[in-house]
């Protein structure tokens, strides 16, 4: 059976979901780069794999993917290894929660917007927007608040193992821990501080940190 094969940036927080769940079960895959600064994400080649042009898209034995929940779910599905989502209907459904939360509520302010602001911005030549920082802290305040209010105590965010929650939202952390806001944000819940101490150290991040240039 060939490889799977993820397509997008490493520097893009979802193929870097994708890249975690990968390498926590330990299967072999190849990653086709694409050059979104360039607008390869909207030209035909990658339309076809994906026609609303967001990364990650994937390919696994002639099962072309997108969206990085589906994709996620389906690795850990298919591939041996340890398991990335909890059989507890409960924990299953705290995943889920904050996946979603990751995806409706968190990503936007603190990549699209701190983010991009702090780190992106400078890369590209430019002056941050002090603005859109400022607008953007209550919402990342909020966020975190919840999903560290939704740790339950435990050390990971869906029960007593990783799951796809925590690879959901290490990306997120890789990127905001970076920013002059983030320590200050994060400090004030001890326990993202303790999950992130520990999520940063896996070999997985290692294995997965994000390439620029």
């Amino acid at each position: 059976m060939p490889n799977p094969t993820v397509f997008g940036p490493t520097y893009s927080t979802y193929v870097r979901t994708t890249r975690l769940a990968l390498a926590e079960k330990e299967v072999a895959y190849d990653l086709v780069d694409v050059a979104m600064l360039q607008g390869a994400h909207q030209q035909p080649a990658f339309l076809e794999r994906n026609p609303f042009g967001k990364v990650p898209a994937f390919e696994h034995d002639g099962l072309g993917l997108y969206e990085t929940g589906a994709i996620t779910r389906y690795v850990d599905r298919a591939f041996p290894g340890p398991a990335l989502q909890p059989t507890d209907p409960r924990h299953l459904a705290r995943m889920d929660q904050i996946m979603g939360i990751v995806d409706s509520f968190a990503y936007g302010p603190i990549v699209g917007k701190l983010v991009w602001q702090r780190m992106v911005t400078p890369m590209m030549g430019g002056k941050p927007d002090d603005g859109i920082v400022a607008e953007a802290i209550p919402h990342v305040a909020r966020a975190l608040a919840e999903v560290a209010t939704l740790m339950e105590g435990g050390p990971f965010f869906a029960g007593p193992s990783l799951s796809l929650a925590d690879l959901y939202l290490m990306p997120v952390f890789a990127y905001f821990a970076s920013t002059p806001e983030g320590p200050g944000l994060v400090g004030v819940h001890p326990p993202l501080v303790a999950w992130w101490s520990a999520a940063s150290a896996r070999p997985s991040m290692a294995a997965t940190d994000p390439q620029f240039g």
